[in-house]
This record gives C-alpha cells, sequence and structure tokens, in this order.
C-alpha cells in the first residue's frame, strides 16, 4: 500500500500532489531502486480519486526517469534516482515553511514585522496604476544594475535629510531587499579564511550570510551601550565591522558618539570597512531618530537600508550605500545576481516618497507602534511586576523582555506554543552562549493592543508555573 497524503484544499492539481509526493519517496530513498509501486487503480482506489489521476502522475514519473514500466510486471522505482542529501534538505524546508506560517490562535511576538494591516494599500495602488499607465514603453525592458536614476536621487535626498546619510545618487545600489544587500558585501569583501567582527549578539541571518564564504567570525560583547569597541584588537585585521549603531538587535541600546569615533579610528587603522545595518530606527520613540554612523565617514562606512519594516517586507525593497572604490564591482556583482530589482516598484517606490507619503506613513505608524508599545510595557508590568525587566524599548518594533530564574530552554519554548505563545529567545542570536539565556524579544509592530495584552497572559500563566 502506497499513502500519499490528499489535500483537497490546496490549489495544487491532485495529479502534482501524488507525483510529487512520490518522487520524494524515490530522492530520498523511502522507496527503493527495484521496489514494485501499487497499480494505478489500487492506487485511485486506496486515495479516493480518479484513476486517470494517478495515470498522468505515474507518467511524469516516467517521463523524468524516477519510475520504470515492464511489460506484464508491472511499475518499479528505477535505479539511480537516491539522492542522498535530500534528507536533510527536506528537513530544512519543512522548517523554515513552519516558521513561515501563522498558526492560527497562536500570539506571534515575532519582531521586524510592520503593522502589516495598516499597509498604505489605497495610495500604493493609486500610484502603481499612476505608474503603470504613464511609464515609457522603455520601462518595461532590462535595467541598470544599481537601480533606476529618479529612485536613487530621491533616495539620496531623503536620507541626507532624515537620517544624515552624507551621499549622492551614484553611490546608491538598490537591491532586492537588506538580504541580497548583505550578499553582495560578502561577495565584495570576504573570502576563505577572511575575519569579520560583528556584535555579540546579533541576528543569526546575518551570522549566516557571512560565514557562507568560510569567513570566520570575531565576536564582540554588546553592553547597554552598545558594541564594547575598548576590546577591539589590532592584531586582528578584520575586513570589516558589522554594527547596528542607531538601535542594536537584539538588545536595543544605541552606540554613542564616543564609541563611533573609536570604531572610525580602528577602521583607518586597520584599513578595513564598517557594514552599518540600520534596519528600523525611523521609529524612536524617547526623542529624534539616531543619525547614521555613515555621516561621519561616507568613505569607511557602507550602510545598508530597507524598506521591509517602514513599509513591507512584500516589497523586497532595500539599499547600499557605497564608498566610491565600491561602486562598480557592486555593480557589476548586481548584475550577476539578478540583472537588476523590478523597475516598476522602483518607480512606484521612488514617487511614493516623492510626494511625502513614506514620511507621513512613518509618522502614523509611529503613533501605533508608540501605543503597541506601551500596551506591551504595562502587560509585562502587571503580570509580572518586579521578576521582569524591560530594555531596548527606546527605538523600532521590539523590546527585550529578562525574566529572574528563568532559562529559555527548547523545552519551555515548545510550552510556551502549546498555550498559544510564540516567543524568541536572544539566546537563539548569541554566538557566544549563556550570556542571555533568561532574555527574549517580544516585537509588537504586527500586534493589535488585545493581542498583546493576550500574549503576555498566557506568558505568565506558563512561567508563573
Amino acid at each position: 500500500m502506497l499513502w500519499i497524503p490528499i489535500d483537497r484544499t490546496l490549489d495544487i492539481p491532485l495529479k502534482r500532489q501524488v507525483y510529487e509526493y512520490i518522487r520524494k519517496l524515490i530522492l530520498n530513498g523511502e522507496l527503493k531502486a527495484g521496489e514494485k509501486l501499487p497499480a494505478t487503480r489500487e492506487c485511485a482506489s486506496q486515495l479516493g480519486i480518479s484513476r486517470n489521476v494517478v495515470i498522468e502522475a505515474f507518467e511524469q514519473l516516467l517521463a523524468e526517469g524516477y519510475i520504470v514500466g515492464q511489460q506484464g510486471s508491472g511499475t518499479f522505482v528505477a535505479e539511480g534516482a537516491f539522492l542522498e542529501q535530500m534528507q536533510d534538505e527536506r528537513t530544512t524546508t519543512l522548517e523554515i515553511s513552519e516558521e513561515c506560517i501563522q498558526e492560527k490562535g497562536v500570539i506571534d511576538f515575532r519582531s521586524g514585522l510592520p503593522a502589516l494591516d495598516i499597509f498604505p494599500r489605497k495610495d500604493w495602488g493609486r500610484l502603481a496604476k499612476d505608474v503603470c499607465l504613464e511609464a515609457p514603453d522603455y520601462a518595461f525592458g532590462y535595467d541598470h544594475p544599481e537601480g533606476r536614476l529618479e529612485l536613487r536621487k530621491i533616495l539620496s535626498q531623503y536620507l541626507r535629510r532624515t537620517r544624515g546619510v552624507n551621499c549622492h545618487a551614484d553611490q546608491i545600489v538598490i537591491t532586492s531587499g537588506a538580504t541580497q544587500a548583505f550578499s553582495l558585501i560578502t561577495k565584495l569583501l570576504l573570502s576563505q579564511g577572511d575575519k569579520v567582527i560583528i556584535e555579540d549578539p546579533i541576528t543569526n541571518e546575518i551570522q549566516t550570510i557571512f560565514t557562507s564564504t568560510g569567513a570566520t567570525l570575531i565576536p564582540i560583547p554588546v553592553d547597554e551601550q552598545g558594541m564594547r569597541t575598548d576590546l577591539l584588537s589590532d592584531g586582528e585585521k578584520p575586513k570589516f565591522i558589522f554594527v547596528t549603531p542607531s538601535h542594536q538587535f537584539p538588545l536595543g541600546s544605541i552606540l554613542p558618539i564616543q564609541r563611533r569615533i573609536q570604531l572610525i579610528q580602528y577602521a583607518r587603522v586597520n584599513e578595513c570597512y564598517i557594514v552599518e545595518d540600520d534596519y528600523d530606527s525611523e521609529f524612536r520613540y524617547d526623542g529624534e531618530p539616531i543619525s547614521s554612523l555613515q555621516g561621519l565617514d561616507s568613505e569607511r562606512v557602507i550602510y545598508v537600508g530597507t524598506f521591509s519594516k517602514n513599509l513591507s517586507p512584500a516589497l523586497r525593497m532595500g539599499y547600499l550605500v557605497l564608498p566610491q572604490a565600491l561602486i562598480e564591482r557592486c555593480r557589476s556583482l548586481k548584475w550577476f545576481h539578478d540583472l537588476h530589482t523590478p523597475s516598476l516598484n522602483q518607480m512606484l517606490l521612488a514617487r511614493f516618497i516623492e510626494e511625502g507619503l513614506l514620511e507621513r506613513h512613518i509618522r502614523k505608524m509611529r503613533k501605533v507602534y508608540m501605543k503597541r508599545r506601551e500596551v506591551l510595557r504595562e502587560a509585562l508590568i502587571r503580570e509580572f511586576g518586579h521578576s521582569g525587566e524591560i530594555s531596548g524599548d527606546s527605538t523600532g518594533l521590539h523590546l527585550i523582555a529578562e525574566f529572574k530564574g528563568i532559562e529559555f530552554t527548547e523545552d519551555l519554548i515548545e510550552r510556551l506554543y502549546q498555550n498559544h505563545v510564540k516567543v524568541y529567545p536572544v539566546e537563539h542570536h548569541t554566538i557566544h552562549k549563556g550570556r542571555h539565556v533568561n532574555k527574549v524579544i517580544l516585537g509588537y509592530g504586527n500586534l493589535r493592543e488585545q493581542e498583546i495584552e493576550e500574549g503576555i497572559r498566557n506568558l505568565r500563566k506558563v512561567l508563573g508555573n
């Protein structure tokens, strides 16, 4: 008997579901070479589907060489169709898929997600229609790898005005999100055995991107004022230093001017670059947004920004502001990556910024997030009192909650999940383990106020037992 899970609620045709499932069983070795498959009639009867569906799936598998038919004997798994690493790949894919699915009834304190329900759809839709109708014919063709000039010009003005970034349009490369920006940096600067000085803790994804080249990470601890620049060693000779100076991720500290100057002086002496990730600093609640590090030395700092936090991750739009020496090489690498970021989206974003809609949206969302932050703070104080401590909440879409006597193990995280609340341990983002076991990241950007309160009540039910 060959049991295949059939889901009629999916948009995937039934024959494709049958084909995909048998294909995976063959590739990962669960169906072995020479093993006989059930007859199409028997298989259709067991699954409660049409025999023609099974026949079409088998025909596709036959055409691609996964199975062979023997006259009068039946259908068998072909030789040489087992791919050993598929088991690990399949597990990873399933884990990623589960991470991205929002479970119904689970209150997810995931950080970095803006309020998806307050995306400015009306303005965006109006401009999308205008751009599509008004765009010249050549805009529908291939474009320059560095991005549309009108967007780069408007973006350079916006960054100078709002973030103190010292740049002109030619220094900007538009990317398909910040992830591609970091990938381009690794290809620009890193080779096997190179060193990168990096904050500890820092987002796991960044660590993975940088080490994918074979580079070695040199972790520098973070305190309430950001990276401990007094611990930088002249003997390391790194290719670059990675920092989140305006809102350290995940701990939320802000790098003061004294440490910024130390960092730049270190980079100058060691002839390396500084990579500044400015991912959510527009949303500062205790004063004006912190000025960029790049504004202190535009030839030593590579500035990375994104529209995933202030607008939507679905846009897949980010950018690099580069020192002069790296511009041409980065443009070439961008061309090899994906030719260029979608032109119509760039034209639309340029109009959105030019008409003042981005800054208007940020002002609106700052008020929304400030209220959600206060609801979260009040809920934590109400439920945990002095046993909980809050930090890193002056900027951005998350804060850090620290609980005395609690260690957020995998078992505890699972128990919380079973009680309909999902939180994210700081320890998952550390390089040196054991320093932040009692801290969790609580993102509030994409949670309504009642969800925040319910989530903290659920957290208290589990941690209080």
